[in-house]
Parts: C-alpha cells; structure tokens; sequence
C-alpha cells in the first residue's frame, strides 16, 4: 500500500489535505549567513497560520548537515495538527565543508537508506524523500555522486528524489542521469524551481518524462515565479499535465519568513498563490495540484533495504 512517510510515520496519502510540496521549517547554510532558521517557535507560528489558512501538510525538504533539526519536528507537528514531511539527501557542494563531503565519499547511499528505514541520528524520525541538487544549466561531479546515491537509495526503498534545478535550470540533464542512466521511475522525481526558468518548451519536455513539476517560492524581483508561473501552469494543464504539477512556498531564510521577518512564508502559498492561479486555471484544477498531485508524488509504496 501506498503511504506518505511523516514525521510521525507513515500515513495514507489522501489523509495529506491541503499540501506545501516544497518547504523549509528549519534551514542553515554557510552561503546564507545570518539568514539560518532555526527557531522552534518561529517554525511553530509559520505551521499554525499554514493551517489557519487551511493548509494540512508540508513537506520539508532540507537535507542533511543543514540545520533539519528533526527531533523538533514530531512536536511541532502534534502541536498544529500538519503533517511534516522530512528529507534525507544532499544540497550542493558549496553548501558544505570539504571534511563533511570527504565523511560521506565512501557511504552516501548508505546514510540515505538508513534515515529513510532506520531513522535519522538518533532521533527516530524516518526521512520520507531524497533531496538532491542540480547546477546552473549543468550536473558537476558532485551532482552525479548525489544523484546517483540518491538513485540507489530509491531502488533499495522505493522513496521519491526531489531535485533543488539551480535558477530552474538543468531540467531535461537531471532527467537524463535519474531517469536514463540511473533507471529511477520519473513518477518517482519531483523537479523543484521550474517557475525560476519560465520556459515552456522545456517544462513540456519535462512533463513528458511523467515526473511532477513543483512550482515553488514567491517571486523575487528577477524570478519569474508569480508573473508568469499562472501561464506556465496553464500551458501545462491544457497539455495534460495537470496531474503533475506541485506547489510550494520555499521559506529558506529569516527575511522570508513570516514569522520572523514580516516576510510572506508558508501562509502566502493559499493566502495570495492560491487564489491568483484559480483566476488563471480555475479552482477545481488548484484543489487538485494542492491535494490529490502531492499525495501521489510522495506516496510510496515503501520497501524494505536489503542488507
């Protein structure tokens, strides 16, 4: 049977509700100095106005070594009644230390599965997904060694890969080596940042592999999220493709976050997102992306590792 696997274990996929496929409670990177989010309280207020706007779910897909904090999350997510979703998986080098990376060259397959099945660190608390990354237009070294662990990860277990697409760039590569080489299901990956590429004839080829498409995080001044994502999401859905279409709110840093900063965080995804994409797609199609695409994107059907 398939099952979404929360930080509270595994639950069925329409128990999911409204869904944030792409979020971020806890996040700390040495590229965001100052901008870590940490706060158990901050995290706390940003679920409970998510679900003041009737938001059920988020799955968070910070990976390790950056600040998950995952012990925290079981708490926060009995105190708002959303269900949590947490990540295993690898960010790009540059977010780490050489000592960090040289410690996982040998085994990174490895601590996947095992925070996948077993738990992560000592907490208990099982990984639902595999987070990787790809660069600007271009998988580097570090990319295929993530992906390809990231793959055998998937095989051992059945979990679904999420792909951080730098600047929404890189789309058809990463789908190549996972798909391709790598022999993952495209059901089975989760591209993130289309919107920040609004190209439509690459969004298409994307879809046509039959992976989900996350459309995630408000606009910055030089990101094409909220002007031009409605077209892209419509371009989609009249191709027939609205079944894999994800949405998210992306929160990675203080000035982003609600609670902390004033910044629009989780509760702008239904507040302001939802709304201006019904005018453009209607309100039956956006139900759908926010309810029925997550519950099929993480929903796995969960193997046990072979040891």
């Amino acid at each position: 049977m398939s099952a979404v696997r929360t930080v509270l274990g595994d639950v069925p996929p329409a128990d999911l509700g409204v869904c944030d496929a792409h979020d971020h409670l806890f996040f700390g990177s040495p590229r965001l100095p100052g901008q870590e989010l940490r706060s158990v309280a901050a995290a706390r207020a940003e679920l409970a106005a998510f679900r003041d706007q009737g938001g059920g779910a988020v799955v968070q897909w910070t990976p390790y070594g950056l600040g998950r904090r995952v012990a925290d999350l079981p708490p926060l997510s009995r105190e708002t009644g959303v269900h949590v979703v947490a990540a295993t998986g690898l960010h790009q080098a540059v977010h780490y230390d050489e000592e960090t990376l040289a410690g996982l060259r040998s085994r990174l397959a490895e601590v996947f599965v095992s925070e996948l099945t077993e738990g992560i660190g000592t907490s208990g608390v099982r990984a639902g997904l595999v987070k990787v990354a790809g660069g600007f237009h271009a998988l580097d070294a570090h990319a295929r060694w993530t992906m390809t662990a990231a793959a055998e990860a998937h095989h051992a277990t059945g979990a679904t890969i999420t792909v951080h697409l730098e600047r929404g760039t890189g789309a058809l590569d990463v789908l190549d080596l996972l798909c391709g080489r790598l022999g993952v299901p495209p059901d089975r990956v989760v591209l993130g940042h289309l919107n920040r590429s609004p190209d439509l004839v690459v969004h298409r080829q994307a879809a046509e592999y039959g992976c989900y498409l996350a459309f995630d995080g408000p606009s910055l001044a030089h990101h094409a999220t909220d002007w031009r994502m409605p077209d892209a999401v419509r371009a989609l859905a009249d191709a027939g493709f609205g079944d894999r279409l994800l949405l998210g709110a992306d929160t990675t840093t203080t000035a982003a976050a609600r609670s902390l900063d004033g910044g629009p965080g989780m509760p702008y995804l239904l507040r302001r997102v939802r709304p201006r994409l019904a005018h453009a797609v209607g309100e039956e199609l956006v139900g759908r992306i926010l309810t029925e695409n997550p519950g099929r994107a993480f929903g796995t059907e969960w193997r046990r590792a072979v040891r």
